[in-house]
């Protein structure tokens, strides 16, 4: 397990920086074609069950964006356990990296779910939907760690203190999840798979398919150049250092 853990360490360490910009590329552009199937070619609802039938399109950016979120989430849930485990640099850099794609996708769910929710239900905000609510303070929670990375000092009594509250928001994650099915007010439920009561015409999840590939594609590339940018970072930080000690001699 070990030696394996190593290997993909070094794969990793060798190529993040050459696949970061073709992955974030190539995801960007699935986005716009998941965007561009959704709005013009994937078939219309069935108006009878919904009161914004066209709204609905909405949703094949919102549903990637909620999935790649939980993904980011569970990276930085790894990320603080490597940390308490190890100190390890490469699990504060998931810590980071995690709360940082965790907040961004988290934004485009609570902006995207809002515009949906204010006309297929006529409020921009239903403050008894417990999944809504839920996922309001877990993208709060990754907002808290991404301001405290920029304006705390770094150290480990600091990393300490944002890994466990990493650790605390990652606990929102499968409440959020299953809250679609345990307390469904408004919020749909959650459709893996086509039923006769979920009724989901093949060519909308051939869409949503794509989107959620499209997504993970651009995750990875942002994972990958996130982790490029720290390097280089440190790597700076490294040179200014020894230009710095070299002037005092």
């Amino acid at each position: 397990m070990k030696a394996a853990i190593s290997v993909l360490s070094e794969y990793w360490e060798s190529y993040h920086r050459r696949i970061s910009i073709p992955l974030t590329a190539a995801g960007l552009v699935g986005a716009v074609i998941t965007a561009f199937l959704g709005f013009f070619w994937a078939p219309l609802v069935d108006p009878e069950a919904w009161n914004a039938p066209e709204a609905y399109r909405i949703l094949f950016w919102h549903v990637p964006f909620a999935w790649t979120s939980f993904i980011s989430f569970s990276l930085l849930f790894l990320g603080a356990i490597f940390w308490y485990a190890r100190k390890s640099e490469l699990g504060w850099s998931m810590v980071v990296i995690g709360s940082e794609l965790g907040f961004l996708f988290g934004l485009g769910v609570i902006i995207s779910g809002p515009i949906w929710g204010s006309v297929e239900w006529g409020v921009f905000w239903d403050w008894g939907d417990v999944r809504l609510n839920t996922y309001a303070l877990l993208t709060g929670v990754a907002l808290f760690l991404v301001m405290s990375v920029r304006s705390q000092p770094d150290g480990e009594e600091t990393r300490d203190t944002l890994a466990a509250v990493g650790l605390f928001g990652f606990v929102l994650v499968p409440i959020t999840a299953v809250a679609t099915t345990i307390w469904r007010n408004r919020h749909p439920g959650l459709i893996l798979r086509e039923t006769e009561e979920s009724g989901i015409d093949p060519d909308i999840r051939i869409v949503m398919i794509l989107g959620a590939l499209s997504f993970m594609i651009l995750f990875s590339g942002l994972v990958a150049l996130n982790y490029s940018i720290q390097r280089l970072k440190k790597e700076i930080s490294g040179e200014k250092i020894i230009v710095d000690k070299g002037d005092l001699i």
